[in-house]
């Protein structure tokens, strides 16, 4: 890591947005062999600062020097040509075309005029065993994993000879077990020699495996540091200008009695002769959060789907209260009192071509104050956006600017701030932090015990056990579409519930009552 002359050098970058100052006078380097991290709250301007590096966008002030030499980046192709590859949060991949396909895409290997998909295959396989990615080129995209996913991003940025890689919030969309393995692959690319710049908020991960790390705050740097020399609670105090406090006071309430119940749910799959979720039984009482884990693609999704009305419940029931909901449509579900922060954000949660407020009302349109007789009160609707942009601390240039021009986490709170305040009966929280920083994370766990608190009943499905066993009062774990046991706060262990997730039943908190219901898999 000792050479002199950095291989990427920002020096003064400022980039204005309308009502915003994304980067204010940012300086950085670089240097070969490093992983250095770039730390910053939501809408700190971190993404729009790895963009200008990568062509996406051209700063106002400022210069880019690559090995030394000063460049002007007018495009990604222009990044590209100068050893510069992006892994982007949201990945850019074509669903229906092969792994070796979308790697290829653009520059494909030819044999005269047709394309050598041999050929192509052959060195995905090469790059593949090289950095140990473990990669099949000829399967499609959509038959994979999102951890897969990401290795094929990867894989696209070295296959254009990149020797700078860009990591935009790498690890927001994995498993426990799929953010060591990505750690692991970011060590090896270093140990080969690239230089990585890696956009997280997530401090542990930071202090695992980077080398320096500079802290962004409202666009300016505020320091960058050796990753020894620090800690992570130097750098949340640095990254949100406060003290953080890393430990929630959890009280103990008495919950009420049950407010949902969900009695064998079984739905079908694809396929014949296989249920995708199989008499999955649980309930759910008023001020309690009842924690969902389990691997990624053991159907949590479908079960969500299932009792937010959006997949077809083959046999068993969904009660709220008094109200058997297993045959009712979304917009009865959530007149009931159902709520829901759906996983994908951008997918489920918004319509990013909409305002800001628009999106604000998306699930509550139909209410008296924001319209009558097929004519929406804008006024009303403003009032209402600007109210909850302050008080979940949603940050925008505007609330009448298109959704899509918030950062990921902003976008984030809006859902939140949006269905918490229907006051629902039954919040249903799916990877509710997904995305965000240390100090919008301690925001969204005190609301959810706030939610709690009121009597609110809190479905968590999280693939971060941390964030389980801080929020949940009872701890589900789901393997292969079955419940393969529950366990009460007090009980909870990572062997138990390892075990559960590899596909052992565990009936109750007897320790001795454990039931194989397959080897499992590490």
């Amino acid at each position: 890591m000792g050479q002199a002359v950095p291989v990427v050098e920002l020096k003064g970058i400022t980039k204005r947005f309308p009502g915003i100052v994304a980067n204010d006078s940012i300086s950085l380097d670089l240097r070969q062999g490093e992983i250095h991290a770039l730390l910053g709250e939501n809408g700190a301007g971190k993404s729009t600062l790895m963009s200008i590096l990568f062509g996406l966008y051209q700063p106002d002030e400022g210069e880019i020097r690559i090995n030394g030499n000063k460049e002007t980046i007018d495009g990604p192709g222009k990044a590209i040509k100068l050893g510069i590859g992006m892994v982007h949060q949201h990945f850019k991949l074509v669903q229906n075309f092969t792994v070796a396909e979308n790697i290829v895409l653009g520059i494909e290997p030819r044999r005269g005029m047709a394309i050598d998909y041999r050929r192509a295959n052959d060195r995905v396989r090469q790059l593949s065993e090289q950095y140990g990615l473990k990669v099949d080129p000829e399967v499609k995209i959509e038959e994979i994993t999102v951890g897969m996913q990401q290795r094929v991003e990867i894989l696209k940025t070295l296959y254009r000879g990149a020797e700078i890689l860009i990591f935009d919030e790498p690890t927001a969309v994995l498993t426990v077990q799929e953010i060591q393995e990505l750690i692991r692959i970011l060590r090896s690319l270093a140990a080969e020699g690239k230089s990585i710049i890696l956009i997280t908020h997530k401090l542990k991960e930071i202090m695992e495996v980077s080398d320096r790390v500079t802290v962004i705050r409202r666009g300016k740097v505020v320091d960058t540091l050796a990753t020894a020399e620090t800690n992570e609670s130097e750098l949340a105090e640095k990254m949100v200008g406060r003290r953080v406090s890393f430990e929630m006071e959890t009280q103990r309430c008495e919950p009420g009695g049950v407010l949902v119940r969900i009695d064998k749910l079984t739905c079908q799959g694809a396929g014949k002769g296989k249920n995708i979720l199989e008499e999955i039984s649980m309930h759910i009482r008023a001020g309690e959060i009842y924690g969902l884990a389990g691997v990624d693609g053991n159907g949590q999704k479908e079960l969500v789907e299932a009792i937010a009305g959006l997949r077809p419940i083959h046999s068993g029931s969904v009660r709220l209260g008094d109200s058997d909901l297993t045959q009712a449509g979304v917009r009865e579900r959530m007149a009931a009192g159902m709520a829901q922060i759906p996983e994908d954000r951008q997918k489920h949660g918004l319509v990013l071509d909409f305002a800001v407020s628009e999106n604000m009302v998306l699930t509550a349109y139909a209410d008296d104050r924001f319209g009558k007789r097929g004519f929406l009160n804008d006024k009303e609707i403003r009032r209402h956006a600007v109210r909850l942009a302050h008080e979940f601390d949603v940050r925008s240039a505007g609330i009448q600017v298109p959704m899509r021009s918030l950062s990921g986490g902003n976008q984030q709170k809006a859902i939140i701030a949006r269905e918490l305040t229907r006051e629902p009966r039954l919040l249903i929280a799916v990877q509710p932090t997904r995305g965000l920083d240390i100090g919008a994370i301690e925001f969204v766990h005190e609301r959810l015990m706030q939610a709690k608190n009121e009597g609110k009943a809190i479905l968590l499905v999280s693939y971060e056990l941390d964030e389980l066993y801080k929020l949940s009062d009872r701890i589900a774990v789901i393997n292969e579409g079955r419940i393969m046991g529950e366990l009460e706060r007090e009980d909870v262990s990572d062997e138990k519930l390892g075990l559960m997730m590899a596909g052992h039943r565990i009936n109750g908190t007897n320790k001795a009552e454990v039931r194989h219901e397959r080897q499992p898999e590490f």
